[in-house]
């Protein structure tokens, strides 16, 4: 999807220049690309003045991908729904408290 979002959004200046202003500062081109990824496939889905949630179901999705963030069990059904499709380049690996209590028994 990369290079289709690409295209996508040279087509689409003002869905581009939208999306784009909500780049958060602290972010890598790694994180953002997936992030962005996840915000134009559901864009669509929210209003313009519901876009705070979209945003914010978005820092939940990369605060999970990128940094093992956990959420009740009903959000994250929700974003990993919204992320079907997201490819997340070099996606860490993590392994929660309860893998590792596992493993020692």
């Amino acid at each position: 999807m990369a290079d289709g979002l690409e295209d996508f959004l040279k087509q689409n200046r003002e869905i581009a220049d939208t999306v784009e202003g909500l780049r958060g500062l602290w972010e890598s081109d790694k994180h953002w690309r997936a992030r962005r990824d996840f915000l134009v496939r559901n864009l669509s889905g929210y209003p313009q003045d519901r876009m705070d949630y979209l945003v914010a179901l978005s820092m939940v999705w990369s605060n999970h991908v990128f940094m093992g963030c956990r959420y009740n069990e009903e959000l994250m059904e929700k974003v990993l729904e919204m992320a079907d499709g997201v490819d997340v380049e070099d996606a860490p690996h993590f392994t929660t408290r309860d893998e590792i209590m596992k493993q020692r028994q």
